[in-house]
């Protein structure tokens, strides 16, 4: 199966976001903690040369922790400033403003050497599709000034937003590239949800996700669904279909609807902290 999906209102974002890069001072960039390389457009890099940059590794509370500081590890040494965070906690909202405040504090204390006092600092939020952008924006401004969804591409234009006094945030849609050149960045950014479901075989992807637990989580699966998780993958995810009660007429498991249990699983955080990916 190859992944890849970019429809035509991504294109358009990237434009207006090259537009737009001039009046910000900042670039925020929202990242999966359980694959923070794989959600990483490459695009963005370039976006924001000469830009303040800070890096939020979202649903750090889904990933394993241990990935996770070493990814913190990996985005310091390349010194871009990096916050772990749950989006949908708002008390995670003043250490938002403080690192912003820090990563920014050149830009803070040139301006007030020109006698310009409360100019707030004007960020660009960007990320791949469903990494949780809409969320953390609404989670800091205590209102639902951004829409949400469960679902890649909810937000398709642009708003300016002000934050607090002190950070005014330009949203931007969730942008993917259009082509993947490792398939295995794509097969990660599947399985996060962040591709089209209706253009995926769910059944093929929750193999392959059955293949990672296996090897990198061994017992989750047996301990999730009290199976044997040791037989072939497709046998697991029979075995999962039943365990769900997901059975075609005659009792036989109905791979997909196990397909889809299990995916939704590792979503939601059901299978435990799990990461896709560390750093090489």
């Amino acid at each position: 199966m190859n992944y890849g999906w970019y429809p035509g209102h991504m294109t358009k974002a990237v434009r207006m976001m090259k537009e737009e890069i001039s009046l910000v001072d900042l670039v925020v960039e929202l990242l999966d903690a359980r694959a923070p390389l794989s959600s990483r457009n490459p695009d963005i890099d370039e976006l924001g040369r000469n830009k303040y940059r800070l890096v939020i590794l979202n649903k750090s509370d889904l990933s394993d922790k241990s990935a996770t500081d070493m990814w913190k590890a990996y985005f310091k040494e390349k010194n871009i400033p990096v916050l772990t965070m749950d989006a949908r906690n708002r008390g995670m909202v003043k250490a938002v403003d403080n690192i912003v405040k820090e990563v920014c504090k050149e830009k803070i204390e040139r301006d007030r050497k020109r006698g310009i006092k409360n100019r707030p600092i004007r960020a660009m939020v960007c990320g791949i599709p469903n990494v949780g952008k809409s969320t953390f924006i609404n989670s800091f401004v205590g209102k639902t000034t951004a829409k949400t969804g469960n679902k890649p591409g909810v937000t398709k234009g642009k708003q300016w937003i002000r934050l607090s006094d002190s950070i005014e945030l330009l949203d931007t849609p969730g942008i993917l590239w259009p082509k993947f050149e490792d398939q295995s960045v794509g097969l990660r950014l599947a399985i996060l949800g962040t591709i089209n479901d209706n253009i995926l075989d769910t059944g093929e992807l929750a193999i392959k996700l059955i293949d990672y637990l296996k090897e990198r989580y061994p017992g989750v699966l047996n301990s999730r669904y009290s199976i044997e998780e040791d037989a072939p993958s497709v046998k697991v995810l029979e075995s999962i279909a039943v365990n769900r009660k997901a059975l075609k007429k005659g009792e036989e498991p109905d791979i997909d609807k196990g397909a889809f249990y299990l995916i939704d699983d590792f979503r939601a955080g059901r299978l435990g902290n799990i990461s896709l990916e560390k750093p090489e």
